[in-house]
């Protein structure tokens, strides 16, 4: 599978879950997650998600100090889930504010693009992995149930690792 086809298994299944557990680490080492809302319209060739986050809540900050993240997408319903890797970095970039915002966004943010509390977070993808499941929860416990059986492993779908960065 080549880059773009890449991106655009991993769009398919991520564009309709607006939503992402951002996890970074604290100095201290333990690690947090926080909810946040995926801005992107499409997944563009330079493989980055965005995010809109508050300066009250010194995430921004934090992914200053350590910018390695993960971002988890579920999707329980379509029996899709997605792991993204990357390096996280605040940008300070009006242009793409004012390209990302949007009604939703203006629910926190009453400002728009230039209020002050508003910072754009950019997650570079390093590598991603999905799971995605295509049968019906029959079919899925009917080739578990024969798995459990015969000893053998169920195919319950699609499982694939994407690294988006050469080198």
């Amino acid at each position: 599978m080549n880059d773009r086809n890449h991106h655009e298994v991993l769009w398919s299944l991520i564009k309709d879950q607006r939503f992402a557990m951002l996890a970074h680490r604290h100095t201290d080492g333990s690690l947090h997650s926080h909810p946040l809302t995926t801005q992107n319209q499409e997944l563009g060739a330079d493989g980055c998600l965005y995010f809109f986050v508050s300066r009250k809540t010194e995430v921004g900050q934090r992914l200053q100090q350590d910018g390695n993240v993960n971002l988890a997408y579920a999707n329980p319903s379509r029996d899709t889930w997605v792991s993204v890797t990357g390096k996280a970095v605040v940008r300070e970039d009006m242009a793409k504010k004012e390209e990302l915002f949007n009604t939703f966004a203006k629910a926190w943010f009453p400002g728009g693009p230039q209020d002050p509390e508003l910072e754009l977070v950019e997650v570079r993808i390093d590598q991603a992995e999905y799971w995605s499941v295509k049968d019906n929860k029959l079919l899925q416990l009917l080739k578990m149930g024969t798995a459990a059986v015969s000893g053998n492993r169920p195919d319950l779908g699609e499982h694939e690792e994407v690294s988006f960065r050469k080198g």
